[in-house]
């Protein structure tokens, strides 16, 4: 079994040496000892054994634990470490080569040069993938010589899960992120329902330690494609620590932890590369009105309107469900930190391993592509908060409606700025009752910038049912603020 990492406590580095720096002299501290040790080894040279089935289903939880088998980093007593063997010290160490499947994909409108971009749900559909140790806890090995990065991925990992999805017809994998000591869990919709397949699924849950829990749906969102599930029987669960995502900068470090590929535990880094950003994506269970002519929509026709070809996984067609289902605009942290099949759901952190994200898509260059370019979308975890938190609650998260109908400013003939420009004004509605008139070009929603009807959609959709908030309107060549509360989405 992999070592895990409940008897490290990472410190934060009092050195102000920047980060590069300490990561050059633990590269090259490890690159000594690695010379120290080139001479091969009967570990190196085992076999590994993969676990018999009866191993594997002993590990599913019936219920409540007792305190010895609670893993110590949630709270149990630790167990003694047996001397290690040849095999195990082998399948700490060895590498597993994943039989990728492949990702949902779909056409998308091209910019005017002709190049193509499709956003993908970054489940891992019809997961297929060569034997992994399935113990998921971030290795250390030299504990002198960790870095920033290897602190984030110890605190957060026991906060991080594998969610294995299955139906009669189909069957996936994503991650999740735990919310509660007491077994909730966020993550997203698409994910929980196989890409809007069905709500007939059969949930398993597996934590940082192996150990795996049966799951069930306490709610969902796919107005921004979030979901919340529940373990029953725990108690001692890490939760995750939440960041304000309104504070981060461009530049920032992140993190993202999840299970690409059906590979638990994966630690990929990169920066957050945009903020305010929106895209469109193919809804996994949109609302009956989600995609029709419903005030504030807003027009389709922008870079990120594509068709997904939803419930692609065992026993599904491409593009089957999608042209009912409609798109949903939402709102996205942008980070060209690795992201790929498996790790939607998972966590996308700060350089204090808070969570700043939950990863939901990736772009691709085109179709035939599924694989990480450097182009990752994660919500933000001030989103992710509020929804979760209302779904737990009551079971139904709310969302903002403003009531008017808006198009893109920067598509009209002769226009020299962008925003969205009202086409319609819904009568009785909030826009109507804060004097929004037909013709405001709305540039700003809460102070963040709006350069398109998709801009427009996911702010508002981001906000609660019933929130004031003010609005940014160019009328007649001037700049005004408009506060409008909110309606409510349904």
């Amino acid at each position: 079994m992999t070592p895990s990492p409940e008897d490290f406590t990472p410190v934060p580095p009092t050195s102000s040496e920047p980060t590069a720096s300490r990561a050059k002299a633990a590269r090259e501290r490890a690159m000594a000892e690695r010379d120290i040790s080139e001479q091969p080894t009967t570990a190196r040279r085992a076999t590994a054994t993969p676990p018999s089935p009866a191993a594997t289903s002993a590990k599913v939880s019936t219920g409540a634990s007792s305190s010895s088998t609670i893993p110590p980093a949630f709270g149990g007593s630790p167990a003694s470490s047996p001397e290690p063997t040849a095999a195990s010290s082998f399948r700490s160490r060895r590498l597993v080569v994943p039989i990728v499947a492949a990702l949902v994909a779909g056409a998308v409108l091209g910019g005017a040069s002709g190049a193509g971009i499709a956003v993908l749900l970054v489940q891992n559909p019809s997961q297929q993938s060569a034997a992994v140790n399935p113990q998921q806890g971030v290795v250390i090995n030299n504990a002198a010589a960790v870095n920033d990065i290897t602190a984030v991925a110890a605190k957060a990992s026991p906060s991080v899960v594998t969610i294995q999805v299955s139906s009669s017809s189909a069957s996936g994998s994503g991650s999740g992120v735990i919310l509660s000591s007491d077994g909730y869990i966020v993550t997203n919709n698409h994910v929980v329902t196989l890409d809007g397949a069905t709500k007939s699924t059969t949930l398993q849950v597996e934590d940082s330690h192996g150990q795996l829990y049966t799951a069930q749906v306490v709610g969902t969102d796919p107005t921004v494609d979030l979901a919340v599930l529940k373990v029953d029987g725990v108690s001692n669960w890490t939760p995750i620590e939440f960041a304000d995502s309104s504070k981060l900068n461009v530049g920032d470090v992140t993190i993202a932890m999840g299970a690409p590929l059906g590979l638990a535990g994966t630690v990929t880094t990169g920066i957050v590369s945009a903020l305010n950003r929106s895209i469109q994506i193919g809804s996994s269970a949109v609302p009956d009105n989600q995609g029709s002519t419903t005030p504030d929509q807003g027009g389709l026709g922008d870079l990120w309107n594509f068709d997904f070809g939803q419930g692609q996984g065992q026993g599904q067609s491409q593009g089957q469900a999608q042209t009912s289902q409609g798109s949903i605009a939402i709102p996205v942290i942008q980070t060209d930190a690795a992201i790929n099949p498996g790790n939607s759901g998972g966590a996308l952190l700060d350089t204090q391993g808070r969570l700043i994200g939950i990863n939901v898509a990736i772009a691709s260059a085109g179709s035939s592509s599924s694989g990480n370019i450097g182009v990752g979308f994660a919500l933000p975890s001030n989103l992710a908060k509020r929804i979760s938190s209302e779904i737990i609650a009551s079971g139904v998260a709310t969302h903002g409606l403003l009531g008017a109908s808006v198009g893109d400013q920067g598509a009209q003939k002769g226009s020299t700025s962008v925003g969205a420009v009202v086409k319609e004004v819904l009568a009785g509605g909030a826009a109507e009752k804060a004097g929004i008139m037909v013709g405001d070009i709305i540039t700003s929603v809460n102070g963040v910038p709006i350069s398109s009807s998709s801009d427009l959609t996911a702010s508002i959709r981001s906000l609660a049912a019933g929130t004031t908030t003010d609005l940014v309107i160019v009328r007649g060549g001037k700049p005004q603020t408009i506060t409008v509360t909110l309606g409510t989405f349904k």
